[in-house]
């Protein structure tokens, strides 16, 4: 049992309590407040002075999948080869001994979304893992399916551009969406058919006590992954997570989202700013960013760090990302950044704590202090948006992973 005691406890849904202790058994938390009975048995951590807070969540990023300084043999986020690959599994690209995990933790970030990138209309699925490394990726993950990417705009009509069959225009892009998507829904209706013509054979047999002879047992359809992954997108098993820059595109998703009733998380939405009451009426929410990037292209022109507080203001939930691999420890600067400009303070810190945790699927585990949830806990120096703050202490499952070493 730990017990962290005399800190500022930002619990980020259930108030402040300052002084506060937060109570850890098991790697749950068992207990959050004030005037809290402190086991004789409990290791006491004092944190007066600090920032007690959970551990910091990105929701889009690509850790494990783009390691930092090495070549293309590491490079496993885009497979390039067609551009419609629902069946491929983040899980089974992400290297556990990437080099960045380690720093995340060391920065406090304790939870990411990381993911395919963006050169395909369709790219695959997402896997929700904690940041401390283990031999096996199965023993860091947190959820898995965590979403299907799909991409938007001039990436995947750039990729393809010069192949035939391929599109090469926006117009392009969303009509092949449209037609996968189509094509899963005929798959998942020949299942639907054969499970009813099953069901009647069965009947049948069951009524004549013995196999009728007028009765043809029907054959399953031949199994399709692409068609299968896309399905559970279809079924709402899956968020359908589109990667947009320009608000245009933004409504394009939208309109296909709305098509075929996905549950739709709009990443990056950099001209979100441009349409904020859209997003809010429509119940939208974004992963915006990264805040800490450069205009490379035509599409970001209209990028502000203002964005996410325009669209957090106008009552979309906003979770705030890096689209990044080691360079995800600077999270907590993004989150600053967007409180410069406007973001109101609360809404950054739900912002890289529980709205993340909501929009991957995971907030019943993460994204705040509150008994049950796993103790996800870090103990910063100083107030997490400000630059010389660092994580002294960082729990993940109430197990110390970090514990930072005096100067």
């Amino acid at each position: 049992m730990i017990a962290i005691t005399n800190g500022k406890v930002l619990t980020i849904t259930q108030g402040t309590f300052d002084p506060g202790t937060v109570l850890i058994d098991n790697g749950r938390i068992v207990a959050v407040g004030q005037d809290i009975d402190i086991p004789a048995e409990a290791q006491v951590m004092d944190a007066t002075g600090k920032i007690v807070m959970p551990g910091l969540i990105d929701a889009h990023c690509h850790v494990g999948l783009f390691p930092d300084g090495i070549g293309w043999e590491y490079a496993d986020g885009n497979e390039m080869t067609d551009p419609i690959t629902p069946h491929l599994r983040a899980l089974d690209a992400v290297h556990p001994n990437d080099p960045a995990f380690p720093e995340l933790v060391a920065a406090g970030v304790t939870t990411v979304n990381t993911g395919p990138g963006s050169a395909n209309l369709i790219g695959g699925q997402w896997v929700c893992l904690k940041t401390v490394p283990k031999p096996s990726i199965e023993e860091m993950v947190l959820l898995e399916p965590a979403g299907m990417k799909m991409a938007l705009g001039e990436n995947p009509r750039r990729v393809y551009g010069d192949q035939h069959k391929a599109p090469s225009t926006r117009m392009g892009n969303a009509g092949e969406l449209r037609a996968a998507l189509v094509d899963a829904q005929n798959y998942l209706d020949k299942w639907t058919n054969y499970q009813d013509e099953l069901g009647e054979y069965e009947a049948k047999v069951a009524s004549s006590g013995e196999d009728a002879k007028d009765a043809k047992k029907p054959q399953p359809p031949e199994r399709d992954l692409k068609l299968e992954a896309l399905g559970r997108v279809l079924r709402r098993e899956m968020k359908a997570r589109i990667h947009v820059h320009r608000a245009d595109d933004m409504l394009t998703a939208i309109r296909i989202a709305e098509e075929f009733n996905l549950d739709l998380t709009l990443e990056h939405a950099t001209e979100g700013h441009k349409i904020p009451h859209i997003l809010a009426e429509k119940g939208i929410p974004v992963t915006a960013g990264p805040i800490l990037f450069s205009r490379m292209k035509y599409e970001l022109k209209d990028m502000t760090p203002r964005n996410p507080g325009v669209m957090a203001r106008a009552g979309v939930k906003v979770a705030i990302q890096t689209d990044e691999a080691s360079a995800v420890k600077y999270l907590p600067i993004n989150a600053a950044l967007a409180v410069r400009e406007g973001m109101p303070e609360e809404d950054a810190l739900k912002a890289i704590t529980i709205h993340p945790a909501e929009i991957i699927g995971v907030a019943d585990r993460v994204g705040s202090l509150e008994v049950g949830k796993d103790a996800d806990v870090v103990v910063f120096s100083g107030h997490p948006f400000d630059y010389c703050t660092v994580a002294e202490l960082v729990l993940v499952n109430g197990e110390v992973a970090y514990r930072r070493l005096a100067a």
